[in-house]
């Protein structure tokens, strides 16, 4: 991993609204994560906008939570949230979702963004950025069938 990013993209036959109804509900993500780390909300989810924190179940081997913020939010265009855990001692990184209508529906481009990670030399020197493209490319196949 040279830059900070990894990014996908996938075009989506359905409208950016329809997409971002998706992405900017916490409690559908289980429905879409291809990780399979993703166990639900803390919490009852509300729609996500700019500044909203939330709260994740996950498990990856081992059950854990992360706490999240929405960083940025454009309306059917954009929504980032970053992702802590341990109180704020672990993680930082980024998950961004880009929406641009084109012909045929809604060109949709994940990206994970490590660069305020705390644990960022030891997740790009690792088998985390390749793992990672190919989960997101597993969400964004759960996510168009999702929306269909």
């Amino acid at each position: 991993m040279n830059s900070d990013t990894v990014s996908v993209e996938r075009l989506i036959d359905a409208t950016p609204a329809r997409i971002f109804a998706e992405l900017a509900d916490a409690g559908k993500h289980q429905g879409f994560d291809g990780s399979g780390t993703v166990r639900g909300t803390k919490s009852p989810s509300r729609p996500l906008s700019l500044g909203t924190r939330f709260g994740m179940s996950m498990k990856m081997g081992v059950a854990y939570t992360t706490a999240n913020t929405v960083v940025e939010y454009g309306q059917d265009m954009l929504i980032a949230w970053q992702t802590k855990g341990l109180g704020g001692l672990v993680g930082g990184r980024i998950w961004r979702y880009e929406l641009t209508p084109t012909d045929g529906g809604t060109l949709v481009r994940e990206t994970w963004d490590v660069s305020k990670d705390r644990q960022k030399f030891i997740l790009k020197h690792s088998s985390f950025p390749e793992q990672t493209r190919k989960n997101m490319e597993k969400s964004l196949d759960r996510l168009a069938k999702v929306v269909a």
